[in-house]
């Protein structure tokens, strides 16, 4: 088992935006040079996938912070993520000279994937998997870029949400994890940062209504990955790349989600 490998989510708004995807890559490339710590990236893409549905005049909706996903829409839904935006991860990555290696989360059987309800169609549900594949790939130096697309035993393509994805993986790999989108961390009622979060301080806040939607669903996946893991994690912004050193060195950025 490697020791040290830090994954690292981001959220799809990043991927639309070239300069901060830019500016995420070359800080990763300077730390690079000087650090060999072990990284893996794992991505959603939903802006991409809101273009396409829209231009395609398909129409989409979510529960609970969860895009439904019909079974016309997944084909659409795996092309947008495992497809354009993977290879645009990768784009950015050979274009900073980073060997990275784009996959999806059922490659290698890194992660078991389940389909979760008839109601919300194509969306999975995450099990632990092996981590080989993974661990040959950081071993010879490669950067993995996981999309949020997995694949049941059954051969079923599934819309997977990306902190849930992250968390597993984390757990696979006994990583320290990251979860970056286009918010500071976690906030409160009045927008303010939120230093530290716990599980009880989050079940207030989410009975409240302060947490909903897809900030509820990336907040209860941060818990479950430090009560999991035993230590604690951050939920930041990528849209401080001068920040991205103290993160990949291990300093808490954001907010700090305890065990």
């Amino acid at each position: 088992m490697l020791d040290n490998v830090l994954i690292i989510k981001l959220g799809g708004a990043l991927i639309e935006n070239d300069n901060a995807l830019s500016a995420l890559y070359e800080g990763l490339t300077n730390y690079l040079k000087n650090n060999k710590r072990p990284i893996v990236l794992v991505h959603g893409g939903g802006c991409l996938v809101d273009d396409l549905l829209k231009s395609l005049g398909l129409k989409s909706e979510k529960k609970n912070g969860l895009r439904v996903t019909p079974k016309e829409h997944i084909g659409y839904i795996t092309g947008a993520l495992a497809g354009t935006a993977n290879k645009m991860m990768l784009a950015k990555a050979k274009s900073v000279g980073i060997d990275a290696v784009g996959l999806c989360l059922t490659d290698g059987d890194m992660i078991k994937v389940t389909q979760r309800s008839e109601e919300l169609g194509c969306v999975g549900d995450v099990a632990l998997g092996s981590p080989k594949l993974l661990e040959v790939l950081l071993q010879n130096n490669y950067m993995p870029v996981i999309s949020s697309i997995g694949i049941t035993q059954e051969g079923e393509l599934m819309n997977i949400n990306a902190d849930e994805a992250a968390v597993a993986l984390a757990v696979v790999l006994k990583a320290d994890l990251a979860l970056l989108s286009d918010v500071d961390g976690i906030l409160d009622k009045d927008g303010n940062l939120i230093k530290e979060m716990t599980q009880d301080y989050a079940t207030k806040l989410i009975n409240e209504g302060i947490i909903s939607g897809g900030m509820e669903v990336k907040v209860k996946a941060a818990l479950k990955a430090a009560k999991t893991l035993n230590k604690s994690l951050s939920v930041a912004s990528w849209k401080y790349p001068e920040k991205l050193s103290a993160l990949l060195s291990g300093e808490p950025i954001g907010t700090k989600v305890l065990p």
